[in-house]
């Protein structure tokens, strides 16, 4: 019992002197390498709304609205996997290996409205 106890008074001790195992992220940010996946980013100027992404997407964490021009990523149901933008014929889906803040609300869809269509030059006559 003794034993035990001297134990486990080390471990507390260790613990109190050591400070946490953890960082405390947000104030300490966290590292970045090149090979992480923090999020899905898109540049909306780029998209053509082809809808590729959407169906590429496993998760089914994407809709893509062609009529409205409107791209619309669920973060929760998002994995990470990068297969919308392997599939993205031009290139405006990308990983960004910034994480986003940690949030409160838990509706985390974002919805990104594109840029209105140039107009269509008339014909002459």
């Amino acid at each position: 019992m003794a034993k035990i106890t001297f134990t486990m008074a080390k471990r507390i001790f260790k613990s109190l002197a050591g400070g946490p195992a953890t960082r405390r992220y947000p104030a300490v940010p966290a590292r970045r390498y090149e090979a992480s996946r923090g999020h899905i980013e898109i540049n909306i100027e780029d998209c053509i709304y082809c809808g590729l992404c959407s169906r590429h997407c496993p998760a089914n964490a994407i809709e893509v609205s062609k009529q409205e021009r409107t791209w619309q990523i669920d973060r929760a149901r998002c994995i990470i996997c990068n297969s919308c933008a392997e599939a993205c014929p031009k290139d405006c889906i990308f990983t960004s290996n910034v994480y986003h803040e940690p949030v409160t609300d838990p509706y985390l869809v974002e919805k990104i409205q594109g840029p209105e269509p140039a107009p269509k030059p008339e014909k002459k006559e």
